[in-house]
């Protein structure tokens, strides 16, 4: 019996836990505290009685119904600009794809102020395109549109390296074999491309339209503050929390609702990844 015993392969969850320093776990307690200690301070600080009519007053209202839209639109204009752009990285030659990736993540890792500013000076009535377009009698700055336009700016990203990454894990064999029984290239996109690849589309299309409702810096720079017109969620918690508008328990209902809708966008796209279910 004791024989047996040893020859068992250890089980998954001793394997999981490797042999790892004990003393690691303080600074890992620490860390962890200090991510979700703040939180749930604004849990705590919620008005739970009054959060319906905080979410629903007029200012915060306009707030988050103008995120809610401006992050649908930017998510669609991600998803119409994005997958393309994800699907020639994901199907080029390396070194092409390194440089295409790299000029991707720069938004990531790109202040938002400094995006907010270089769309202005792009958009702006003295940039190159924006002079042609104020010509023509279309201003974009401080409009609806200049917030889809900062929030396309800073969530393009998560799409299309989502989405790359997910096309580029599946390989080209599947698109070989339909390709020699005679499908075309449109035909081996929508039916064997796009399909296997659908977890990471759809896990890209959820942190998008997260990163859309949540943008801050591009948005203030690039669309301005201004209530019922381009202040969206963020803006609105700032201007709360800064003495005008609306007041601070809209401020805490609102950060408690982009809360959830974190954590929403999270489990979403933990049930869309491969092997996610144990």
């Amino acid at each position: 019996m004791t024989d047996d015993r040893r020859a068992r392969p250890p089980r998954a969850r001793d394997a999981a836990a490797g042999h790892l320093p004990r003393i690691l776990a303080l600074p890992a307690i620490l860390g962890l505290a200090l991510l979700v200690v703040p939180l749930g301070g604004l849990v705590a600080r919620a008005d739970w009685s009054r959060l319906w009519v905080d979410v629903s007053a007029p200012a915060a209202r306009d707030a988050l119904v103008l995120s809610l839209v401006t992050g649908a639109i930017a998510t669609a204009v991600c998803l119409a600009l994005g997958v393309p752009l994800a699907l020639l990285i994901a199907r080029s030659r390396s070194w092409i794809a390194a440089v295409l990736r790299v000029l991707v993540t720069v938004p990531l890792v790109l202040p938002p102020m400094v995006g907010g500013v270089a769309l202005l000076l792009l958009f702006g009535r003295t940039g190159p395109v924006g002079g042609w377009l104020n010509g023509a009698g279309l201003a974009l700055p401080f409009t609806a549109a200049a917030v889809v336009i900062a929030q396309v700016f800073v969530a393009l990203p998560f799409l299309v390296l989502a989405v790359e990454a997910s096309v580029r894990s599946i390989g080209v064999d599947y698109e070989r074999t339909a390709a020699s029984l005679g499908a075309g290239r449109w035909h081996v996109l929508w039916r064997v491309t796009l399909p296997l690849a659908a977890p990471g589309l759809v896990a890209g299309v959820v942190l998008c339209f997260a990163r859309a409702i949540g943008e801050f810096g591009a948005t203030a720079l690039f669309a301005g503050n201004s209530p019922g017109v381009t202040q969206t969620m963020p803006l609105a918690i700032y201007t709360a929390f800064n003495g005008s508008g609306v007041d601070q328990g809209p401020a805490v209902a609102l950060s408690l609702l982009l809360l959830v809708t974190a954590v929403a966008v999270l489990l979403l796209v933990r049930g869309w990844r491969p092997g996610s279910v144990r």
